[in-house]
């Protein structure tokens, strides 16, 4: 059953610079942990992005929408963006992304 998120829980997961295949199941964790709440995704430390972790956070999104809640991708890094779109998931199709506010 969906999970309603409760209003102001918005929380900010911060990923790492390398999300190889040794970030995916932390990662899955992380994003456990937070099920429920509103989330902003900050990806502007980002370097690398390997498959398994992009799969990840396909699923994540997927996870939030089922459950009503907000998930946003907040002041992506260029390299974020770029694997994004040669691992072909462009952040336009799929994720909300925005500029994370000070």
């Amino acid at each position: 059953m969906p999970r309603k998120p409760a209003p102001d829980s918005a929380a900010v997961l911060r990923l790492g610079q390398v999300l190889d295949l040794n970030a995916a199941a932390p990662l899955v964790n992380e994003f456990l942990a937070l099920r429920g709440r509103n989330v902003d995704v900050d990806a502007s430390a980002v370097e690398r992005l390997g498959a398994q972790c992009l799969q990840v956070l396909l699923s994540a999104r997927r996870t939030w929408d089922a459950d009503g809640a907000e998930f946003s991708v907040v002041s992506p890094s260029s390299e974020f963006t770029s694997t994004l779109a040669l691992l072909g998931a462009p952040i336009e199709q799929h994720f909300n992304s925005r500029e994370l506010s000070a």
